[in-house]
């Protein structure tokens, strides 16, 4: 299981990169670097691949709506190239919230758009001339009139990898099963390794029943919360306010897939109450509602015993890489973190 992590901005933007040098000493496999309404990701993937050797970068993620896909590829195809070949381009459809409500772009058919980037993308690494004749990116081929006009081209320079891994992330069915039929990852959010089979199964199962030969086997990204010792339990209001945040305002009513995640976990009371609480503006209230044992299984935070029985149930659902997001009280514990989830993970 490969051990990775997701850069927080929380304590600065050069600060966060900063440290991550302690963190790749330590055994660090992957950085996940977000962007949702903050600076932008690849400003910091960037800066992240200049101040590391061996740890790999993946945008985790970016939205398919905010770039057209020849951007992407071409952001993709530069980010790998200045890292020497550690880049994973991680996509995603993100949510109306942050689609419609800050990049005033209609949030429309993730699943269509999903496929055509990808589609494209793959053109341009392979240095193929690029067409555009999906349902959303289609341009007419107009006769050459001398001027380049309609004329398809292909990227300039030659990608230091022809196929650069890409993975989406993804928790309703359909979606789901586009991962798992297109891309070399998948990245759930709020991972219950108990009910994944029951939840995703049947999707992954369509998925990889349509899936091409030539990809390898898919790479299932399990996020978490972490913090390791004896007394972390009071660390358990930080997942807790991010579920409440998720379940209650990434979305309005009948748009808020990870409410809906939450129903299909057996919560769909917990999960309206949290919703009602949060949109009324009882952010507090809305925190204390979420169920204590959706935090719980869906984080890492306890005894070392009880870290290593987590982590062997994410492998034995399918897991291969874990995305955490250390939590300690003391930067120095969270480096240790690290190292210790590499040293259970190793050891299994």
């Amino acid at each position: 299981m490969r051990v990775g992590m997701s850069l927080t901005y929380s304590g600065g933007f050069l600060e966060a990169v900063d440290d991550l040098v302690e963190y790749e000493a330590a055994g660090l496999q992957i950085l996940f670097v977000p962007e949702a309404y903050t600076f932008d990701a690849v400003s910091q993937l960037g800066y992240a691949a200049a101040h590391t050797r061996t740890v790999e970068i993946a945008s985790g993620i970016l939205p398919i709506y905010t770039r057209t896909p020849t951007l992407t590829a071409m952001t993709a195809a530069g980010l790998d190239y200045v890292s020497g070949g550690r880049f994973t381009l991680g996509l995603g459809a993100s949510g109306p919230q942050v689609i419609e409500g800050f990049h005033g772009v209609a949030y429309d058919d993730p699943l269509g758009r999903t496929r055509e980037v990808v589609d494209i993308c793959r053109q341009v690494w392979q240095r193929e001339k690029v067409s555009h004749v999906g349902r959303h990116y289609q341009v007419p081929m107009l006769p050459d009139l001398g001027t380049g006009l309609g004329k398809p081209l292909r990227l300039i320079n030659h990608p230091v990898r022809e196929q650069i891994p890409i993975m989406l992330a993804a928790i309703g069915p359909k979606n789901v099963a586009l991962a798992a039929e297109i891309a070399e990852g998948w990245q759930p959010m709020f991972y219950r390794p108990e009910q994944a089979d029951t939840v995703w199964g049947d999707a992954l199962a369509a998925g990889a029943a349509a899936r091409s030969p030539t990809l390898p086997p898919l790479d299932i990204v399990a996020g978490a919360q972490l913090a390791i010792g004896d007394d972390v339990d009071g660390l358990m209001d930080i997942p807790r306010h991010q579920l409440a945040l998720y379940l209650g305002g990434m979305g309005a009513r009948g748009r808020n897939f990870y409410h809906d995640l939450a129903v299909r976990y057996g919560y769909e009371g917990q999960a309206g109450l949290v919703q009602d609480l949060y949109l009324s503006g009882r952010k507090a209230e809305a925190a204390a509602a979420v169920p204590a044992s959706l935090v719980a299984e869906t984080n890492l935070i306890g005894p070392r015993e009880h870290i290593a029985e987590r982590i062997a149930a994410y492998a034995a659902s399918g897991v291969t890489t874990l995305n955490l997001t250390p939590i300690a009280r003391h930067p120095a514990q969270r480096v240790r973190d690290i190292a210790l989830v590499r040293e259970i993970a190793e050891g299994m």
